[in-house]
């Protein structure tokens, strides 16, 4: 499968797989910016991707930031849609208790192409019983 990737910036950095068998491609930062402790900010990549039917791009955080730094991605995963085509850019957060600077050409997110399921809402008044029924947020222990 082939995504088209469009650079919005002469900096910008392709996506990339750093093993060949990840799944996830390293996204880069095109600018300088500081996260403050306990904030977030908005980072562009400067680039724009086309999409085959039927799939979306998932951003999630690098695990490396997330357990060196407390930096995670605000709405992880970010969804980028099969019809967008502006630029990717990602919400870092900064969980840490001291700024953290992104420098243009960090690796701060990576992106996962996903199939999409699209189904059709059926409403009903009356949904089939389970074992579990209604359990959740913790309702098999700790």
């Amino acid at each position: 499968m082939k995504i088209k990737i469009k650079r919005l910036a002469s900096d910008a950095i392709l996506p990339s797989y750093a093993h060949a068998d990840d799944s996830g491609m390293d996204i880069c930062s095109i600018e300088d910016k500081v996260i403050p402790a306990g904030g977030y900010v908005v980072i562009r990549t400067g680039l724009a991707i086309e999409l085959p039917p039927g799939t979306e791009a998932q951003i999630r955080p690098r695990s490396g930031l997330s357990a060196r730094n407390a930096l995670s991605i605000l709405n992880s995963p970010g969804t980028v849609d099969e019809g967008f085509r502006g630029e990717i850019r990602v919400i870092l957060a900064n969980f840490g208790n001291e700024a953290f600077p992104v420098s243009k050409g960090m690796r701060i997110a990576q992106m996962v192409i996903c199939p999409v399921i699209r189904v059709k809402i059926e409403e009903e008044t009356v949904l089939s019983e389970t074992a579990r029924a209604d359990g959740g947020f913790g309702s098999t222990g700790l």
